[in-house]
């Protein structure tokens, strides 16, 4: 959250979209920045395809020609790709840092999904 944030005081884009997890579980939404709108949802189905879908819905909604998605680098591949799937425009990725004691998950989680992704749900 700590990059989206910094991303969007810079002003790098007048969204800022924020999906809090499956049930909230990445905490509430941050407190309004001047001028930027804040956007938060809970994705659903809770996962980076439910965050596409969302993502591609509000393209679709604001006109959006280009996205700048926010991940760690075991999930930013995987990201992009589904995202890519879910809006016609450019799709770019910054990647936020993911603590040492995450790491071993993420990289185990990551390859399971992005099996998934790749060769079992290809579509939006």
């Amino acid at each position: 959250m700590t990059v989206a944030l910094g991303l969007a005081r810079q002003h790098r884009a007048p969204v800022l979209v924020v999906s809090r997890g499956w049930m909230g579980y990445g905490g509430p939404c941050p407190p309004p920045l001047a001028g930027v709108k804040t956007i938060c949802f809970n994705p659903d189905p809770g996962d980076t395809r439910g965050e596409a879908e969302y993502i591609g819905a509000l393209a679709k909604r604001y006109g959006w020609r280009s996205v700048l998605l926010v991940a760690t680098p075991p999930q930013g591949i995987r990201a992009e790709l589904i995202v890519g799937r879910c809006f016609n425009g450019a799709v770019f990725l910054q990647s936020a840092p993911l603590s040492l004691r995450n790491w071993p998950y993420q990289i185990a989680y990551g390859w399971g999904a992005l099996f998934k992704a790749l060769v079992l749900v290809r579509g939006c």
